[in-house]
This record gives structure tokens, C-alpha cells and sequence, in this order.
């Protein structure tokens, strides 16, 4: 039954490693630069699956809400967009802007001198990284501070979160402290361009949750749950570009080649969109009841990590070992709470 959720996840792997492997001959022209470049690609895979397990938990929270019209969308369309459009195109985008050059001057650079692409890549990794992990905290903090939460996993913690979630806002001034206080640590250039970019990740967010929460209608109608549906699909989005910088930009650090990191990249998010689907279809969340306190934990982690990685640097194995940890923390309180309830 569960195999059937990832049959496209295994073809895809399969004709990316073709891929990968012959993108690695093209440009090495010998069999080991082959053989490397499909090793490559296969980490690169691992290291977007390790690293996105939460997204793939908060996804499915996201997910159950919609039609099933549009969860098939999030599969077919959204993985063009996560593939395609962040894992390709926005590397792109980034580059041309940085370099003031059109995108595809951008990607004759990625294809023909990948070490310069790769360096003015790099030089935007404090934006990014203010931006995504500025829309991240809101999203972790948007979770905890909520006043209608009645499901504590850390009672210490959440409790009193929940208490402050009936101040007004209170999300948004406590990510702009953090933002405050980070930025006040770097250079002033620097830390005037993290602040700043912080900002826009704290609009886009208000922008598109507010467009979700819009788009619903409590009527309950066919038309409306269309329309809430999108809005959904838009937050989902937004939220899969926020997790993929850390990922973009910590390919970096294995190679050069914006094909390869497409490609590894690409197939982990295929593999995080079928989890999605197991997640929603099979009624995951509901069973196991601290699954999603979990998530939103890792995704406060991958938060923090990626607004300190401004200052110093965050390796992402740690990253992935944070997040990866809250998960299999609360699936085994999830148990323990199951097996309690049993016995009572």
C-alpha cells in the first residue's frame, strides 16, 4: 500500500541518476567524473530528504485542508515550481541580479565557469538566509503563539506561548527583535541588507497567510473550497522556497554544477511531496498526535540556525541531525501517549 505513494519518487531518482551521471561525463569526460557526479547526486537527494522531513509533516498538515484537486496540483504543478523554479531557476535569478547580468548570461556562467557562479551564489547567502529564516520563524512562531492551541507535546513551553498568543501580533514584534538583535552582530552594510531582507520575509508572509485565510469562506461551498484551496497551495509554495535556501545553498559546499544540485535537489523534493501525500492519505497526523509539534520545533530550529548562519556558520548536517531529532522525539511520545490511552 505505501509503495504506491512513492512509485514516482523511485522513477524519478532512477532517471535522475542517469541524468546526474551523464551531466558528470559531459563535463569530466571520463567514466570516475561520471561515476562521482551520480554519487553526488544521490547525497544531494539524501541531504534534501534529511533536511526537509518537517517540511514534509507541516506540508501535510497544510495539505489535508485542501481539495483533492489540488493535492493532486501540489504534486504535478508544485513540483515543477520546487524543482524547476527554486532548485533552478531562482539560483539563476539570484545570480543575475547579484552579477547584473539577464538570466541567461547567469546560466552560460553555472555552465561554463561553475567556480564564478558558484562565488556570487554564495555572496547572497546572508539575504537568503535573512529572508527564509525570518518566513520560517513566523511559521514556527505563527504555531506556538496561537491562543486556540489545546494539544501541548512541552507543556513548559507551549503553555505559556499560548497565553501570549492573545496579545495581538506578538509573532511579528518577537521576529523583529531577533531580527533587530542578529543584525546589530554584523557589519553595518551587512547587517542593514539581513535586517532588511528579514522584513520582506516577514510581509511575505503576512502576505500570503492573509490571501489563505482571505480565500476561505465558512460556507463550506464547493467554489469556496476551490478558491481556499489555492490560497493553500500559494502558502505551500512560498513555505517550500523558504525551506529550499538552506538546501541551495549548502549543495555549495559539494559542488559547483547547478545541473547536479538540480537534479539531487529535485529528486529529495519529489521524495518529500509522496511522504506529503502518505502523510495526508493515510491519516498520519491524526495518529500519531505530537507528529506536528515536532515539525514546528525542527522548523523554529532550521530557523534559528539559518538567521545565525549570518554570523557563524551552521553546518547542515547539524541542521538536518536538530530537525530530524524533534521528529523522531515526538513520534515516540506519540506512542507512549498512544500505548497510555490504551491501557487506561
Amino acid at each position: 500500500m505505501i509503495k504506491k505513494y512513492f512509485y514516482s519518487s523511485i522513477l524519478c531518482t532512477v532517471l535522475g541518476l542517469f541524468a546526474g551521471t551523464y551531466v558528470g561525463y559531459y563535463y569530466s569526460g571520463t567514466l570516475s567524473g561520471a561515476i562521482s557526479a551520480g554519487l553526488l547526486t544521490l547525497i544531494l537527494a539524501i541531504l534534501e530528504i534529511s533536511l526537509s522531513f518537517d517540511n514534509a509533516v507541516v506540508n501535510a498538515s497544510i495539505l489535508k485542508k485542501m481539495t483533492p484537486e489540488w493535492r493532486h496540483r501540489f504534486i504535478t504543478w508544485g513540483m515543477l515550481i520546487a524543482v524547476f523554479g527554486m532548485r533552478l531557476v531562482f539560483p539563476l535569478v539570484v545570480v543575475s541580479v547579484i552579477a547584473e547580468i539577464s538570466p541567461w548570461q547567469a546560466l552560460i556562467m553555472a555552465a561554463t565557469r561553475p567556480d564564478d557562479y558558484a562565488q556570487t551564489m554564495m555572496s547572497s547567502h546572508t539575504v537568503l538566509s535573512g529572508f527564509g529564516g525570518a518566513f520560517l520563524l513566523m511559521v514556527a512562531l505563527k504555531y506556538f503563539f496561537d491562543a486556540n492551541k489545546d494539544v501541548h507535546w512541552v507543556h513548559a513551553i507551549e503553555r505559556p506561548l499560548t497565553t501570549l498568543g492573545k496579545i495581538e501580533a506578538v509573532e511579528m514584534a518577537a521576529a523583529l527583535i531577533v531580527l533587530y538583535l542578529l543584525s546589530r552582530q554584523m557589519p553595518m552594510e551587512t547587517g542593514h541588507a539581513f535586517l532588511m531582507a528579514g522584513v520582506f520575509g516577514l510581509i511575505t508572509f503576512v502576505c500570503v497567510d492573509g490571501i489563505s485565510a482571505l480565500l476561505e469562506s465558512p460556507d463550506g461551498s464547493n467554489a469556496n473550497a476551490a478558491q481556499a484551496s489555492f490560497g493553500l497551495f500559494m502558502y505551500l509554495e512560498v513555505l517550500d522556497a523558504s525551506f529550499s535556501f538552506d538546501g541551495v545553498i549548502g549543495a555549495f559546499a559539494l559542488t559547483h554544477n547547478l545541473f547536479i544540485i538540480a537534479i539531487g535537489l529535485g529528486i529529495g523534493a519529489m521524495f518529500v511531496r509522496s511522504l506529503t501525500i502518505l502523510l495526508v492519505e493515510e491519516g498520519t497526523l491524526s495518529e500519531f498526535r505530537y507528529l506536528e509539534h515536532g515539525a514546528f520545533y525542527a522548523i523554529g530550529a532550521l530557523a534559528s540556525m539559518m538567521l545565525l548562519d549570518s554570523i557563524v556558520h551552521v553546518p547542515e548536517v547539524a541542521t538536518g541531525l536538530v530537525g530530524a531529532g524533534f521528529i523522531v522525539f515526538a513520534f515516540i511520545s506519540s506512542i507512549r501517549y498512544n500505548r497510555n490511552k490504551r491501557t487506561e
